[in-house]
């Protein structure tokens, strides 16, 4: 288990580039011992809405869109909890783990950015546990005038039953809300975990001692 990393010893690993990483989360049967599950179905988003982009923004050319088709919802899971925090980073005291830097954008079927959508992520901790008494490894964000979005944090643990995932609600200022979970390539319980899904697999690159993933999320 690696130390407590800083802010900028997280920077210094040279995680601060493009890249970007994915969330994935826990099915409906997930719970462990000593883990009650916070809430029984799924839940609504109830953040108030990012500052209008103003429409003299100037937007950069929009990525390239080979596939339209709307990213795929998955179950919530046992252990979302409403009204987190606003903040891009989960590092903090207490937070041990590989550090892992998650980027992407939040787009439209028409491939068109959306500015402005917020992105509330979840998961476990490096040992496969849930903060289900306050706030850790937990925190929404906004997308910018370009769709953006970027979370430092660190490798999701191994739950128990579950390949290793991240869990994230997305929803745009006209979108549905989509509720899925983000996955990792390679690892060996993809094969066996009832819950994964190809189309969800970040793409995961090693960055010194840390690691980036980048998904792109279209929302309908």
């Amino acid at each position: 288990m690696k130390e407590f990393v800083t802010r900028r010893e997280f920077l210094r690993l040279g995680l601060m580039s493009g890249a970007g990483l994915v969330l994935v989360g826990c099915g409906p049967n997930d719970a462990a011992p000593g883990q009650p599950a916070n809430q029984q179905g799924e839940q609504a988003l109830n953040y108030p809405a990012a500052t209008a982009v103003s429409e003299t923004v100037q937007l950069a050319p929009t990525p390239q869109c080979d596939d339209h088709d709307e990213t795929p919802a998955q179950t919530e899971g046992p252990y979302y909890t409403p009204n987190t925090p606003e903040r891009t980073s989960f590092l903090e005291a207490g937070i041990v783990g590989t550090p892992l830097l998650v980027t992407g954008k939040v787009l439209s079927t028409d491939c068109q950015p959306l500015a402005g959508a917020v992105l509330d992520f979840w998961h476990a901790d490096d040992g496969g546990n849930y903060d289900n008494e306050g706030f850790k490894l937990r925190g929404h964000q906004y997308t910018d005038a370009e769709g953006n979005f970027r979370l430092e944090t660190i490798m999701p643990g191994l739950y128990p039953g579950r390949t290793r995932h991240i869990h994230v609600k997305v929803q745009g200022p006209e979108t549905a809300l989509l509720t899925t979970q983000l996955y990792f390539p390679g690892e060996p319980d993809n094969a066996t975990d009832g819950i994964f899904a190809e189309a969800l697999l970040m793409d995961v690159a090693e960055a010194g001692e840390g690691k980036t993933a980048v998904f792109n999320f279209v929302l309908g």
